[in-house]
């Protein structure tokens, strides 16, 4: 049996510029951290010919085209893998909550094929071909900054130039600003389960039709990225609650389901008890919410959020992107 893992993410600035309906115009310019909730994949020959995937549903295929699961069976017809092969998949956070998860799925899913066919690969190659499978053969309308940083791991700057080649590059912040960040970062979970396309998909037209108003919003949230990567370096982290704030501003203009009444009344009531800034992950519409605050003020968001039915993530920043934890394949 291989077990491959990959973490997700936080978006810390600048994300919607990984977009190609962005970068193919300006480039796009992301501060990532992978965080240690991990997606796993096991992989492990089947003894009879035919493939069993077992997800949130469980799939018996004769043949690999017969696959309902998109990413599994892409998966297994771009590496190859036909027959006698069992899948399985375990989660740390619930799916389309705005941490990238589908992403870090598809690279702990390659990751565990190469092995399995015992090809060990590097995190250039898994996030190329994450990016290959979803974005390309899928169609899904989703950015880079996903497959990158679940490959990479760590708190990692991403430029994307505008014929999609990805530079990486890890944020040299000192150790001690990094807990910092992590110890006044408050991660709560709406509850609300979205897919990112359906707030993508609006937000890639606008681009495309150069909507003024979505224009100004990114190219603003490209620059924030560029403030997060300093401000890092310089340790100036209540900064990054100020930004945050910024950050929501612009991203709530970018599609009209970003946010809703219920959102932004969650989002009101973490400033008043002392939160200096905050966004929902991902596209937006629900998941996650990342806020900002001082370690004064950090306990009475926790308990006003958690008066309001939100459930707290507890997380650390992960340092080692894509790995396989365990290989005990025979051959």
């Amino acid at each position: 049996m291989i077990i491959s893992r990959a973490p997700v993410r936080f978006s810390l600035g600048g994300g919607g510029s990984d977009l190609p309906s962005y970068y193919e115009q300006f480039g796009g310019y992301v501060i990532s951290a992978a965080i240690d909730q991990y997606i796993y994949i096991t992989a492990n020959r089947r003894f009879y010919d035919d493939i069993r995937l077992a997800y949130s549903e469980t799939e018996i295929a004769t043949d690999v085209d017969s696959i309902k699961h998109p990413i599994f069976r892409e998966a297994l017809r771009m590496l190859d893998v036909r027959t006698g092969v069992e899948l399985t998949s375990v989660a740390d956070i619930p799916a389309n909550s705005g941490l990238g998860s589908s992403s870090s799925f598809t690279v702990a899913l390659l990751n565990a094929l190469h092995a399995f066919k015992r090809n060990f690969v590097g995190s250039e190659q898994l996030a190329r071909e994450a990016c290959q499978l979803e974005m390309e053969r899928l169609g899904e309308p989703i950015g880079k900054q996903d497959q990158y940083i679940a490959a990479y791991g760590n708190v990692t700057a991403l430029t994307i130039d505008e014929g999609g080649n990805v530079t990486v590059e890890p944020v040299p912040a000192r150790e001690e600003v990094l807990d910092e960040l992590q110890n006044n970062l408050v991660i709560m979970y709406t509850g609300i389960e979205r897919p990112a396309k359906m707030v993508l998909g609006e937000q890639g037209e606008r681009m495309k039709n150069r909507d003024a108003a979505t224009l100004t919003g990114m190219h603003r949230i490209k620059e924030l990225g560029h403030e997060v990567y300093r401000l890092l370096v310089d340790g100036d982290i209540d900064r990054y609650g100020e930004l945050l704030h910024e950050h929501w501003t612009n991203k709530r203009k970018l599609a009209s389901n970003v946010s809703d009444s219920r959102i932004d009344e969650h989002y009101d009531a973490a400033r008043k008890a002392g939160a200096l800034g905050g966004k929902l992950m991902g596209a937006g519409g629900g998941g996650f919410f990342m806020f900002y605050a001082r370690p004064s003020d950090k306990r009475r968001v926790w308990e006003t959020m958690m008066g309001r039915g939100l459930r707290p993530l507890r997380f650390r920043f992960d340092v080692d992107g894509a790995r396989i934890v365990a290989n005990l394949s025979r051959g």
